[in-house]
């Protein structure tokens, strides 16, 4: 039987600043901690020894978070259900040596991050965000979040062919964004700039990891409102959804049968092969040391593990009006129609049948609609960390998300509706 949703049009709304207020991986974890802290959560060190105590925590490392809540009375086998996501988005980053320029022009390195529909980043209005490391030890967030930069676009009267043989860019050649005029380009004008925006002593910054964002802010589109459009929404809407969901699945207390975890994780988007991507330790390091907390063995920990499941959480393709033929025939997932179900067989994906059973139950019990999406055969199917956190930790994974366009775009466009269906869903689902 459903129950009363938790999440309207006001999550939609809340999603929109979140995703402002997120312009890196640093500032999404960073926002999502600061969010569950206010719902009573408290952060760990990874080097202190940690207690069984009941309550919520989260851990943060670089771009990713792991939080979890451990209901008054649970069991050292007490199994966990997982909302897994990631927070990073493909852009351009700044290369090691930031400063460059040509021809009058002062210009920042960047390399491509990802797989990111380039042209998108074209004669578009850029700020520049990211993490600083200071010669103490510390690390710093800076967030330029005005037109600071601009990839401009070769005039059509020197490229005619253009509109009909297709825009060609050369990652290196063509991407490389101008931030102001000068003939004197020197080593060292970039970061001294952000050390003056953050306050800095000069000279403090030894290492950075910045990107470039646009600045322009989501917004509602259409006739009635209807649509969203913004960036990084893969895959900060699952990231905004899972935190707000394990806050209100914490509210619960004692009544919760499971440990529901937030684990949203960095480098996704390029194989999440690291300390901070899914393909690390960081979250088997977690969950195991949430069971050792608690008082549990080796066995309590494969007894909590092999009932454990994880929704893996990213967002996926709508059918396209102007290209329909893209997608398979039978299944054509729409804006607004709920979260959808992706499905696989060659594992790309790692929902089964028994995963679809527990994702249907938790939309029934919240009332949401759901949608399946398949691939079509003739185009090669993209995958998330869904495989990965089934294969590294031997955990029930099912793959879900959200219908949008535009994926991997520097603006994405979603149904206004989808974003609180998908949080209603997937709290049901860390409940039980």
């Amino acid at each position: 039987m459903s129950e009363p949703p938790r999440f309207d049009r006001g999550h939609t709304d809340d999603l929109m600043s979140f995703l402002a207020a997120s312009p890196t991986p640093y500032h999404a974890v960073a926002n999502a901690a600061e969010r569950l802290g206010k719902a009573g959560f408290r952060q760990v060190a990874e080097t202190d020894a940690w207690d069984g105590t009941a309550g919520g925590k989260y851990v943060l490392r670089g771009g990713a978070i792991v939080a979890w809540y451990v209901p008054e009375g649970a069991e050292a086998h007490t199994p966990f259900r997982i909302v897994g996501a990631h927070t990073d988005s493909p852009n351009l980053r700044v290369k090691p040596r930031p400063d460059s320029g040509a021809h009058g022009w002062r210009q920042v390195a960047v390399e491509i991050y990802g797989g990111p529909l380039l042209n998108s980043w074209l004669d578009r209005d850029l700020g520049l965000a990211g993490r600083l490391s200071l010669r103490d030890g510390t690390t710093r967030l800076v967030d330029v979040d005005r037109p600071l930069l601009r990839v401009p676009q070769l005039a059509i009267h020197l490229d005619r062919a253009v509109n009909s043989d297709g825009l060609k860019l050369d990652k290196q050649r063509h991407m490389q964004p101008v931030w102001g005029l000068g003939e004197d380009v020197r080593d060292g004008d970039l970061i001294a700039f952000l050390e003056e925006t953050a306050g800095l002593d000069e000279g403090s910054v030894t290492g950075w990891d910045l990107m470039v964002h646009p600045v322009e802010p989501p917004a509602y589109l259409g006739r009635d409102r209807e649509l969203v459009a913004g960036p990084r929404m893969d895959n900060l809407l699952s990231v905004h959804a899972g935190t707000a969901a394990l806050a209100a699945a914490a509210a619960r207390g004692p009544e919760l049968p499971y440990i529901p975890v937030l684990a949203a994780f960095d480098h996704e988007e390029n194989g999440s092969q690291s300390d901070t991507g899914a393909d690390g330790p960081l979250l088997g390091s977690v969950l195991e040391r949430s069971v050792f907390a608690r008082g549990g063995s080796l066995e309590d920990r494969a007894r909590a593990l092999a009932a454990t499941v994880c929704l893996s959480s990213d967002t996926g393709h709508a059918v396209h009006p102007n290209y329909a033929e893209r997608h398979d025939p039978t299944h054509h997932p729409r804006v607004d129609g709920g979260p959808i179900l992706k499905v696989n067989v060659n594992n790309r994906y790692a929902t089964d049948g028994s995963g679809r059973a527990v994702f249907a139950a938790a939309c029934e019990k919240a009332g949401v609609p759901f949608q399946t999406f398949v691939s079509n055969n003739a185009m090669p199917c993209g995958t998330t960390i869904g495989p990965i956190t089934a294969a590294r930790h031997g955990i029930r994974t099912v793959d879900i998300g959200v219908a949008i366009l535009s994926m991997h775009s520097a603006r994405e466009l979603c149904g206004a509706k989808d974003p609180f269906l998908l949080a209603n869903a997937l709290t049901a689902f860390l409940e039980g």
